[in-house]
């Protein structure tokens, strides 16, 4: 007579879509993975590539080596600068020093380079919306000189600006903020400073909303958000904060399956799932997986947005190598 296997509970897994890897992420791994093609191993990473530790540990295992500073780096070894983007005095450095080198920066973060560029050449100063210390905001602020960049991460910050002249001012943001919180912080901007000028719309990336817009969709449906992403990712964060926001009582960032904390579910009925920017399907698969493997599971895709976006690689890496 044959074991009984206990019945599984019943459990709705809603996959959000779009979820996971963006164009920009997309294409700083080729950009490492095709650098390593061309010039062989070891090939140096200013940073990391993107905000994954498994994607990180990936490229690292085929031979990539990840530095804070190009000191770290030996003047005949190619390096790539990470996808959130780098001050300017960063390339300035390479080229002194006659270094091959590639920048992945994500086109839609050269866009807001561009944008910081153009006004101050227009002697606008600029306030940039974003989180002090991210890669992506250093990379931003140090396109312009010292003094020229005011950063204001809060509604709070904004009563707290003292510009050099009110009337010529100009807003900026990071790519990967809440979409809800930044409106609120730009309108705080054009309130107290009416002649401030702007992008047509914000500089938040098409992923960055995509996904949020997402979250927004299966809250209503869940009693638990599990976002896959890594602790230092900005976007992957901010997917936590629209989940609960938009009243997910639960919701919680994870890495991959392993970190799930079973016993905060017990009960549960249905779950959203979704992936920073930089996480990639691989470690969607392996969390609906775990869920399988404790439940009666259903999964039912919630698609708010379909996204066709490819950055191409850098001419660089499309031409052959010397030799």
């Amino acid at each position: 007579m044959s074991e009984s296997r206990p019945i599984k509970p019943p459990l709705t897994l809603y996959l959000a879509a779009p979820r996971g890897f963006c164009a920009g992420v997309d294409r700083a791994v080729q950009i490492v993975e095709l650098a390593l093609q061309k010039w062989g191993a070891p090939v140096y990473v200013r940073h990391e590539i993107v905000h994954n530790r498994f994607v990180v540990d990936g490229l690292r295992e085929k031979g990539a080596v990840f530095v804070d500073e190009l000191d770290e780096v030996p003047d005949d070894r190619p390096v790539i600068f990470s996808a959130h983007g780098v001050p300017k005095s960063v390339p300035a450095e390479a080229r002194a020093r006659n270094m091959v080198f590639v920048d992945a920066t994500c086109p839609l973060v050269s866009k807001v380079h561009v944008e910081a560029e153009r006004h101050h050449a227009d002697g606008l100063q600029m306030v940039m919306v974003g989180h002090a210390g991210h890669p992506e905001v250093l990379g931003t602020m140090g396109q312009l000189p010292a003094g020229e960049v005011i950063l204001v991460e809060t509604v709070e910050d904004v009563g707290r600006v003292t510009p050099r002249d009110p009337q010529r001012l100009a807003w900026i943001t990071q790519t990967t903020l809440s979409v809800d919180d930044t409106a609120e912080i730009v309108a705080a901007l054009q309130a107290r400073f009416p002649a401030i000028v702007g992008p047509a719309k914000d500089d938040i990336c098409y992923a960055t909303t995509n996904r949020q817009a997402a979250v927004k969709a299966i809250a209503p449906k869940i009693d638990a958000l599990l976002v896959i992403g890594a602790p230092n990712s900005s976007n992957s964060r901010r997917l936590v904060e629209v989940g609960r926001s938009a009243g997910c009582a639960y919701a919680q960032l994870v890495m991959r399956a392993a970190d799930i904390d079973w016993r905060a579910l017990e009960g549960i009925r249905s779950v959203g799932v979704t992936a920073g920017a930089s996480a990639p399907e691989v470690l969607v698969d392996e969390v609906i997986a775990a869920f399988a493997g404790r439940y009666d599971l259903t999964v039912e895709l919630v698609e708010t947005a379909r996204e066709r976006v490819e950055f191409k690689v850098p001419r660089i890496l499309r031409e052959p190598a010397p030799g």
